[in-house]
């Protein structure tokens, strides 16, 4: 009689490697969907292995950095939608001395290949391409117009000169993560907005305005895009209102390729990482949501109106409730609503300074909160708490490390580990089976460590790690139909010291019931692992491939090239 299996994974876990290309388990393959660069249209500029990207018609190519992707089914196309999350500058302009952008087009360059790609995608011979000129195929950059809506829309803090109304901005920024709506539209996460501001004069002394910069770490220099030399209104001193029209999470429709961008600024302004939305029993939608800041918080919305298939939707990312997380010693925890009476803030402040709400709810510091997962055959979801080397440390003052608005950072039950430099997962379980609910039990999945440098301690991590599957940084999660968790990293792959054996960066499976983990994939040096989604049929899973070093993929000599693969198994038999 044949043996039953027992196992839930389809595959032989394989082992880390720190090599510059992709590995996947015997009996599947891999291959290129689509680099940086590439052409969405017939009249895309050709990209050059040695120069990159010119400036003219570099918002009809594939964007650079690629991150959080979904793919829709649109009347039998497959339509996949796309973060790039920010840009290396030296990758993108070559010619400019250490990538500092040094005119307008440099700057609209770097604009253009950030942002979100909207593309239509299919299966021949060769495997997965892009459909060119496909009327669904977009691009959504630094300088597409956006229409705001929510609490933020039209308060006074949202106008510019440029936008009297407060209403409508333009371009969506460092997009991290990503989710999708019940009603099938994409949603698009603006993480390290802050970093693409300057000044050229004194920043504003409007008291709420400097609070709120110095919370979301707005300053003179910026990241070195050096946008605000050439584009006036990323000129803080000049524009003091512009950063505040960036952080939110942004509604997209990948079938109407006409249709507007809304900015939902009911749903908070931090460092969105993703947005995992889920249908609660009673019918409301509920969108859980980290700020992957060290030290800040984890939130979820909650809407007042419930979701009806075919309905109105409309309303459903804008009445509601933003709640902020507080985990408790004993293993409990609490969504603490961010309204007018818990915080004595507006509405409309609120959803602008929506950290400092949190804070003055008393929400929990968190070590970096990134992708969270909600658990389609299971009533739980999961967070990727990344890592943070200041949980527990000592600020020069002598006092723990605090964030920016002054919450300690100190060791608590749900983030254990001082310096903590591997991360962990915290699992959640809603009261009553309804993710609507204020309370909820939690537990860690998994805490990441290295058992081989630090056997018998906090930091050779929970004991489903061992020195076969061990990473660090867990960051991109995604739950598959079956249950399986597909766990993402983006951390050091020295490969040394504390990080001895983990090799490059990687993409593991886990069991959530069993807490076993196994590594299914290692990407390229250089590369962080990120963004995953599957075809309609499930028989091929898109992977992203983030910054890897070079010569990744087009060999030696050549720019390295962002990229998404695409995994099939070689009997073609499902993938998740």
């Amino acid at each position: 009689a044949m043996a039953q299996q027992t196992s839930r994974f389809a595959f032989t876990p394989i082992q880390a490697y720190g090599d510059g290309t992709v590995h996947v388990p015997e009996g599947y393959s891999w291959k290129i969907l689509t680099r940086w660069g590439d052409p969405l249209f017939s009249d895309a500029p050709a990209f050059d292995p040695k120069k990159g990207v010119p400036a003219a018609g570099s918002d009809r190519v594939f964007g650079e950095n690629t991150d959080g992707m979904e793919l829709f089914n649109i009347g039998g196309h497959e339509v996949l939608a796309v973060n790039s999350e920010y840009v290396n500058n030296e990758v993108n302009l070559p010619h400019a001395a250490e990538g500092v952008p040094a005119s307008a087009d440099d700057v609209r360059t770097l604009q253009n290949l950030q942002g979100v790609t909207v593309m239509e995608i299919a299966e021949g011979q060769d495997g997965w391409s892009i459909v060119k000129d496909s009327p669904y195929n977009r691009r959504i950059t630094n300088n597409t117009p956006m229409t705001i809506d929510g609490p933020a829309a039209g308060h006074d803090l949202m106008k510019t000169t440029a936008d009297s109304t407060g209403m409508s901005s333009l371009g969506t920024f460092n997009n991290c993560g990503s989710g999708r709506t019940p009603w099938g539209t994409y949603l698009t996460c603006e993480e390290n907005f802050n970093g693409y501001f300057g000044a050229t004069g004194s920043l504003p002394a409007d008291e709420k305005v400097a609070a709120g910069y110095k919370r979301y770490g707005i300053n003179e220099k910026g990241a070195g895009y050096n946008y605000h030399a050439f584009d006036e209104r990323f000129d803080v001193s000049k524009h003091p209102n512009e950063p505040h029209r960036a952080g939110y999470i942004v509604e997209i429709d990948p079938s109407k390729p006409d249709s507007t961008p809304v900015k939902r600024t009911a749903l908070g302004r931090f460092k969105h990482e993703n947005a995992a939305s889920v249908v609660a029993p009673d019918g409301r939608v509920v969108v859980y949501m980290g700020d992957d800041e060290r030290g800040e918080f984890m939130y979820k919305w909650v809407s007042r109106h419930i979701y009806v298939p075919g309905g109105e939707t409309t309303t459903l990312l804008t009445d509601g409730t933003l709640f902020a997380a507080k985990f408790n010693d004993d293993m409990t925890g609490e969504w603490l609503p961010l309204t007018p009476e818990s915080t004595g803030m507006t509405a409309a402040e609120i959803a602008i300074f929506t950290r400092t709400a949190a804070s003055k709810a008393g929400a929990t510091t968190m070590d970096r909160p990134e992708w969270v997962a909600v658990n389609p055959v299971a009533i739980e979801a999961y967070c990727c708490l990344t890592n943070n080397s200041r949980r527990g440390a000592k600020a020069d003052d002598g006092n723990i490390r605090a964030n920016a608005g002054g919450d300690a950072m100190a060791v608590n039950a749900v983030n254990p580990r001082e310096t903590n430099n591997y991360g962990q997962i915290v699992r959640w379980r809603p009261e009553n089976q309804d993710h609507a609910a204020a309370k909820f039990a939690w537990d860690l999945y998994v805490m990441a460590g290295n058992p081989q440098v630090h056997p018998d301690s906090p930091y050779a991590g929970t004991p489903n790690i061992n020195t076969g599957n061990m990473f660090n940084s867990p960051d991109g999660m995604v739950i598959d139909s079956t249950g399986l968790i597909w766990i993402q990293t983006d951390g050091e792959d020295s490969n040394e010291g504390d990080y001895a054996g983990m090799g490059n960066n990687q993409m593991l499976a886990g069991d959530p019931v069993t807490g076993e983990i196994h590594r299914f994939l290692t990407g390229p040096k250089g590369a962080e692992v990120t963004g995953l989604c599957w075809s309609s049929d499930r028989r091929t899973m898109f992977v992203g491939i983030q910054h890897p070093s070079a010569p990744f993929p087009d060999g030696e000599g050549n720019l390295p090239r962002s990229s998404i693969i695409a995994i099939k198994r070689e009997d073609n038999a499902l993938v998740g």
